[in-house]
């Protein structure tokens, strides 16, 4: 397996907040995914795992929520591992545009 696609998102929300707007905006987030379909969520304290289905993979990503940021790490499998740039960037814009 490739490594994760890891970014780090900052903002000026506090904890609690930057956490309600990921917990309703996930599916925005998850749009990140090339061919991406169904999502399913989890949150175990302040990180919400979520699993995207997209062309017959999954893709299992992690959100941890920092009072000033937020660490998103995604791991592609093999077959979509070359889209690993265009995942980063839209990762950091969806979730920079989540968070404002």
């Amino acid at each position: 397996m490739a490594d994760p696609v890891v970014v780090d998102i900052p903002h000026k929300l506090g904890r609690d907040a930057a956490r309600a707007r990921i917990a309703g905006g996930v599916a925005k987030i998850a749009e990140i995914v090339p061919g991406g379909g169904h999502v399913s969520q989890q949150w175990e304290g302040d990180t919400l795992h979520f699993t995207v289905s997209a062309m017959g993979q999954q893709v299992v990503s992690r959100l941890q929520v920092f009072d000033a940021s937020v660490h998103a790490e995604v791991d592609l499998p093999p077959m979509l591992a070359l889209f690993a740039g265009k995942v980063r960037d839209k990762l950091f814009e969806k979730g920079a545009t989540l968070l404002r």
